[in-house]
């Protein structure tokens, strides 16, 4: 999980961020590198400016988990045919795209419906290290105050949840307790990875974390620019959810998988 201090609509400066910071935490084969929202610009809304239409955010993505043999989740703006699209593009180790997620949930009371009107697919992919298998749901950001989004990706069979995300300091205590609220009643890993610093309009605290399907964090940062590497294990999440089945007793808007 790297927590980026994001240089304002500067994608080399970025990138060069994202390497150092990759190398420090010496992810192995097989893991994922889960990237904060915009990850290449910052929040911004100048969508002519920042839009990935030469495709080097992608081919950026793709040659760094090509080059680890990683998975890579990242966020960029894509020109969409209703205006730009805040996409959360996933990579996997043999460079190819395994899933892309258009937020669905534009922060209206910033304005960003207004550049992005939102996506309407809720995506997982598979996250593969050996014999193990676990299955993820990409969300970003402000999708994380809609807990109806992660039931239809714990009834696709979601075992993790990867958020990336510019998640401003001023409601850094609302950012910690949902991620640990959407832990604990999906049952399942939520990965929580927040930028730091400031851009032109807002300051961010990072507080980037890593909480158990029982609703314990098992990694979190301060403010400062780093990296934070944890172990998930999808024994954990069955054993879990198999101990104590409260999944399962769902009624409203949701039924679970028997």
């Amino acid at each position: 999980m790297i927590q980026l201090d994001i240089a304002w609509e500067d994608k080399q400066t970025n990138y060069d961020r994202v390497e150092r910071l990759v190398a420090r935490a010496g992810p192995m084969p097989g893991d994922l590198i889960l990237l904060p929202e915009m990850f290449d610009t910052g929040f911004s809304f100048n969508v002519e400016r920042t839009g990935d239409g030469d495709l080097a955010t992608l081919n950026y993505l793709k040659q760094l988990a090509a080059d680890l043999e990683v998975y890579v989740q990242g966020s960029r703006t894509v020109q969409g045919p209703g205006g730009g699209e805040n996409r959360a593009t996933v990579i996997g180790p043999d460079g190819e795209v395994l899933a892309e997620y258009t937020k669905i949930h534009p922060f209206s009371l910033g304005k960003e419906h207004e550049r992005f009107p939102g996506g309407s697919e809720i995506v997982t992919f598979p996250l593969r290290s050996g014999e193990d298998s676990m299955t993820v749901c990409p969300a970003v950001c402000y999708d994380l105050r809609f807990p109806e989004l992660f039931r239809v990706g714990l009834q696709r069979g979601a075992d993790v949840f990867a958020i990336g995300a510019n998640w401003p300091q001023a409601r850094a205590m609302h950012w910690r307790s949902l991620l640990i609220a959407r832990a604990i009643e999906n049952q399942a890993y939520v990965l929580g990875v927040n930028r730091t610093g400031s851009d032109p309009n807002l300051s961010y605290a990072g507080g980037s974390i890593a909480v158990s399907p029982r609703g314990e964090v098992v990694g979190e940062l301060g403010s400062e620019e780093t990296a934070l590497s944890v172990e998930i294990d999808p024994r954990e999440v069955r054993s879990w959810r198999e101990k104590f089945p409260a999944w399962k007793d769902a009624r409203i808007g949701f039924m679970p998988r028997r």
